[in-house]
């Protein structure tokens, strides 16, 4: 039991948080934090939260459990104010989806306490945003990512473990270099590239025609196009080593089609093409 967890960041994945656990019936009483209080008062009239502060160290006073749910460009300021006035007995955990940087914030903030710290990644979201975006089936068979280091505090580890799988989630644990390479490869990079495409078909002169005519191919591809600048931005400039090797890589596999469309080489385009089915087909499935 969760007798004071505290969300700093109540939106789509705090907000589902605190809904499956008050669903799972393990927490007693859930605080909402961040800069807007016309958004805290929002998830307290629909009961995502109990109620809310706006001083982040005012609100994690006493907390059993403390879960940083904003952008990554945000942690360091989060992570000084948390440690003002936590116990020894507080968890702190995180959702974001780079763990380097976090796991590096964690650490010249949090002092003595940093045992005190498990970062974690939910692989969960959707578009949409805002406290009212939550709800309390997203983590259901879905992957949550523990990545804890050498100090972390294996009781604690134990705890939050818990906490994610009282929420319908799959606990998986990765070294955080190992997770910010398989994410950015997984998450970051397709996010990149659907920004890329819609910006680029955007800037067309027929764009107006390009999107009335788009079919499901296209909005498939470019939904995440919708999720928030802000987080992805952020991303970008905590994962950025990790990008940029990614996007260089696959450039050279457009380069690779653009010189096969060149020579007119069917057989290359059919191989290559062929290649990626037989892959996606093998590891995710034809669906």
């Amino acid at each position: 039991m969760i007798e004071k967890l505290v969300i700093i960041g109540v939106g789509l994945i705090g907000g589902s948080l605190s809904l499956a656990l008050k669903q799972a019936g393990v927490v007693n009483n859930v605080v909402g934090c961040d800069r807007s209080p016309q958004n805290l008062q929002k998830g307290v009239d629909l009961g995502v939260i109990d109620s809310f502060e706006l001083s982040i160290s005012e609100a994690v006073k006493t907390a059993d459990v403390v879960v940083v749910a904003v952008p990554l460009g945000a942690m360091h300021m989060v992570f000084q104010q948390i440690c003002e006035s936590i116990t020894d007995h507080t968890i702190v955990t995180d959702v974001g989806s780079s763990k380097r940087s976090v796991v590096e914030v964690a650490r010249q903030t949090m002092g003595d306490r940093f045992p005190q710290f498990v970062p974690g990644h939910p692989i969960a979201g959707a578009e949409k945003s805002g406290v009212e975006a939550g709800f309390a089936s997203l983590f259901q068979n879905r992957s949550v990512i523990l990545t804890p280091v050498k100090e972390t505090d294996n009781k604690l580890i134990e705890r939050v473990d818990s906490m994610w799988r009282h929420c319908g989630a799959i606990i998986e644990y990765l070294d955080v270099d190992h997770h910010d390479r398989v994410l950015g490869a997984t998450s970051h990079l397709p996010h990149m590239l659907a920004y890329a495409m819609v910006n680029y078909l955007s800037g067309l002169n027929d764009h107006d025609e390009i999107f009335r005519y788009a079919a499901g191919g296209f909005r498939d591809f470019t939904r995440i196009a919708s999720s928030d600048p802000v987080m992805w931005r952020d991303v970008c400039l905590s994962n950025g080593n990790t990008l940029l090797k990614l996007i260089e890589g696959y450039q050279d596999e457009l380069d690779m089609i653009s010189k096969a469309i060149q020579h007119n080489d069917a057989d290359q385009l059919l191989q290559l093409f062929g290649k990626a089915k037989s892959e996606r087909d093998s590891l995710i499935g034809n669906c």
